[in-house]
């Protein structure tokens, strides 16, 4: 009777919380990481509807433009006669609004495209490190320890040196350089996981080392690659921004943030507003990654929800 009772309670209790559902509660109560979902939610429909908010092709030249304009908003009090541009002209006579709108796309791109190649690459690694073992397993953290005694930037301007400028180059130099991190990530939840009870059995029960090592070892390593991923991201977006900014990233006229702080980095005094607006671009973006991430990690703790 107690044993019917106590099925019928947890029948209408409803099926167990998961970790994944405990830890989207625990990231809801934490108002930083809100914020950084809202400023990242709201960047994200920039970047997506970004051909209808921006006014002009972010591209092209206006004729009757004249260069580094101030912001003109006629309902701030901006002269009816003059043509209405909210955040200025740049040194190219292109409308300098579109150009922030579509550069947040770009940088979305980047930051994606870098880290899922990384985390891929890096998985990979990892994994058939931590699980083969031996001579495999030095030669393959060797290699990564040789990619982290560098300073990640300066590595990926290295690289992009020797590979040439452009935007390809550049996603490939930060992927190569951010492969480290995730390869030590997965290397250490196998080490954690492989000789377990349950791996044990699965093993003798004639599991292949393929399922054994994709269904029950690298979920576990799951939860610290997604905070890893995200904050990765912001690293990536400010990483491509400064090889931008160097010359090494995007070329004109792509419209790229940290491209865009370059060519107008002479006009910080005759036109300040062309570089704090793509600065301020770089902060509220990568801040938004960095304050998703550490909720990521908080919530995906559970020693700290307990």
């Amino acid at each position: 009777m107690k044993l019917d009772n106590a099925l019928e309670t947890q029948a209408s209790a409803g099926p167990p919380n998961s970790l994944w559902r405990n830890a989207l509660r625990h990231l809801l109560k934490k108002r930083s990481a809100v914020t950084g979902l809202l400023m990242l939610g709201t960047l994200i429909l920039i970047a997506i509807f970004a051909p209808f908010i921006a006014t002009y092709d972010p591209t092209k030249i206006l004729d009757d433009a004249k260069r580094n304009t101030p912001p003109c908003i006629h309902l701030l009090g901006c002269p009816a006669d003059q043509t209405e541009h909210y955040f200025g002209i740049d040194g190219n006579s292109r409308d300098f609004f579109s150009r922030v709108v579509f550069g947040s796309r770009l940088s979305l791109q980047i930051g994606f495209v870098c880290v899922t190649f990384a985390i891929v690459v890096g998985t990979l690694l990892g994994a058939v490190s931590g699980y083969v073992g031996g001579w495999l397993d030095n030669l393959i953290m060797r290699m990564m320890d040789v990619l982290l005694a560098f300073p990640s930037l300066l590595l990926a301007i290295a690289i992009v040196a020797v590979l040439g400028p452009g935007l390809i180059n550049t996603l490939l130099a930060i992927s190569i350089v951010s492969i480290p991190q995730y390869a030590r990530i997965v290397r250490s939840s196998v080490l954690s996981v492989k000789e377990l009870d349950f791996v044990t059995a699965d093993r003798a029960l004639g599991a292949s080392p393929s399922h054994i090592l994709f269904r029950h070892i690298l979920p576990n390593a799951m939860p610290p690659l997604i905070v890893q991923g995200t904050l990765g991201i912001a690293t990536a977006i400010l990483d491509a921004a400064a090889l931008s900014f160097l010359g090494l990233g995007a070329q004109p006229p792509t419209p790229e943030w940290g491209l865009m702080l370059g060519e107008e980095r002479n006009n910080l005094f005759n036109a300040p507003h062309l570089l704090f607006i793509p600065g301020i671009a770089i902060v509220i973006t990568v801040l938004g990654f960095n304050l998703l991430g550490d909720g990521l990690r908080d919530a995906l703790d559970p020693r700290l929800n307990i």
